[in-house]
């Protein structure tokens, strides 16, 4: 399956939470569902998934958690905050580089209309 089939998957799968839970509940509510709804589409879902930095052939344990991994091929960052800011950004990038991801989705729940909180991003 492609990354952007998945991503549709994803993303459908978001739309219904958001419009069944609405805005403002805390990142791993959304996190939860999510991975629930997604897991039913027989797509394989890794939560809080651990990654390691690798400096100079050693891998480094930083602490490193991507919120959602699907099918070891797209990135899933949640959040719940009034506005994406660079940091959101450059952390999802991280994720994509650490896990060798070439699509990563930041979504904010916390938006009245999720449409308005999705952010693709590509390596």
């Amino acid at each position: 399956m492609s990354e952007n089939e998945i991503s549709k998957i994803i993303l459908d799968s978001a739309f219904k939470i958001h419009t069944a839970l609405g805005p403002g509940l805390l990142e791993s509510a959304y996190r939860e569902c999510l991975a629930y709804e997604i897991t039913k589409k027989g797509l394989i879902v890794e939560k809080e998934k651990a990654i390691p930095l690798i400096y100079e052939e050693v891998k480094m344990d930083c602490g490193y958690r991507i919120d959602l991994l699907v099918n070891s091929k797209v990135v899933v960052e949640l959040k719940v905050v009034e506005a994406f800011n660079d940091v959101h950004i450059a952390q999802t990038l991280t994720y994509m580089k650490l896990s060798g991801c070439k699509l990563g989705l930041l979504l904010n729940f916390y938006t009245k209309s999720l449409k308005n909180g999705i952010k693709r991003l590509i390596l």
